[in-house]
């Protein structure tokens, strides 16, 4: 039997105990180059942006560092490098993203900035192109639509926030202590997040196939987990799909919403609350397709709550999961075979891929 993108779903669990059981030897690597640091450029794009953007907020909020995430294409080629900037950081998880080596390869050329890379494999092409590699710790995930590798990146960059936020003297023993424990029973809690999300999925399956277009829309730290469902939907479901931000939303998005658009809202106990349910109020005026992702109890039967405790910094680590499972589901309901790949000699052609993908 070929992998699915539901077999490594299933295996996060495991993933996520096995990741943090290894801190903080698995990012200490990464701490000992960003120690002096404080404005990080990170490379990325895909699910490797979407998954940087995700734990953005977090490293941030602990670590009180500030990053940039850039295109790696677009950087390489157009962008210039800012004097402030101290430390980049390249991610990619199969490590043969060929623009984001590209773009250490650039930081290296024209400056003495130090370089970390992030991937699954610590020997792949990308960490030639910086000082140390991290490993995210997920193996190799070997269908084209990743999941699990998504949930370690975010997990493990989280980690290295966290371990530098100690070592810099910012946390506490008892605050990683604490920290470490809701990520724990985020792991623990993972199984009952597959089965409520595939409950929910059965409730509004004929909703979720028969949909023409999706739209996502979260604040602060859940903007991560939008673009991604953007991108997993897209990847899969291959229906019209926008992740977006609560308030961009707001600012012209709003006016192509009809009746039959179906609109996901991700609630975080966030300062703007308020405003994403003034938003989801309005929008259902219009259409009665809304659905709302939220950590702890749902408030009504379009509610989908996830059984875990996280702050709203922690929170888009297990946000994410409930559309991975979607979107492998929507798929199958739409008659999509993933099993079957298209476009296969696509990353080789157009040379954004060091080699082809090592695909059942």
């Amino acid at each position: 039997m070929k992998p699915t993108m539901m077999t490594y779903v299933l295996e996060q669990s495991e993933m996520v105990e096995s990741i943090l059981s290894r801190f903080p030897g698995n990012v200490e690597e990464f701490v000992d180059i960003a120690l002096g640091t404080s404005d990080w450029l990170v490379f990325a794009t895909g699910s490797s942006y979407n998954a940087a953007l995700s734990a953005k907020y977090y490293v941030e909020n602990r670590a009180d560092v500030r990053m940039e995430i850039r295109e790696p294409f677009h950087f390489t080629h157009y962008d210039r490098i800012s004097p402030h900037v101290d430390l980049a950081i390249g991610i990619s998880q199969s490590g043969q993203s060929t623009s984001t080596i590209g773009a250490l390869g650039r930081v290296r050329q024209e400056s003495d900035i130090r370089t970390i890379a992030m991937a699954s494999d610590t020997t792949s092409p990308i960490s030639e192109a910086a000082d140390v590699t991290t490993n995210i710790g997920c193996g190799k995930e070997r269908v084209g639509y990743v999941t699990k590798g998504f949930t370690a990146t975010v997990l493990t960059f989280m980690l290295a926030g966290l371990r530098l936020a100690e070592r810099k003297g910012i946390a506490s023993h008892d605050q990683v202590s604490r920290e470490l424990e809701a990520f724990r029973k985020f792991g623990a809690a993972l199984p009952d997040i597959i089965s409520a999300t595939e409950n929910f999925y059965e409730r509004y399956k004929e909703e979720f196939v028969g949909a023409p277009r999706f739209t996502v829309i979260g604040n602060g730290p859940a903007v991560g987990t939008a673009k991604e469902a953007e991108t997993k939907f897209s990847e899969t479901v291959r229906l019209p799909t926008q992740g977006i931000e609560l308030e961009a939303f707001m600012h012209g998005p709003y006016l192509e919403v009809n009746s039959e658009h179906r609109i996901f809202f991700l609630e975080t106990e966030s300062p703007v609350k308020q405003r994403l349910e003034a938003l989801r109020a309005y929008e259902s005026r219009i259409t009665p397709y809304t659905y709302t992702i939220r950590l702890g109890k749902g408030e009504d039967e379009r509610t989908l709550g996830l059984p875990v405790s996280l702050d709203e910094y922690q929170a888009p680590i297990a946000l994410i999961v409930p559309f991975q499972i979607l979107a492998h589901h929507i798929a199958g309901g739409r008659g999509i075979d993933l099993t079957c790949r298209i476009y296969t000699d696509f990353g080789v052609a157009m040379q954004s891929k060091t080699q082809p993908g090592d695909y059942a």
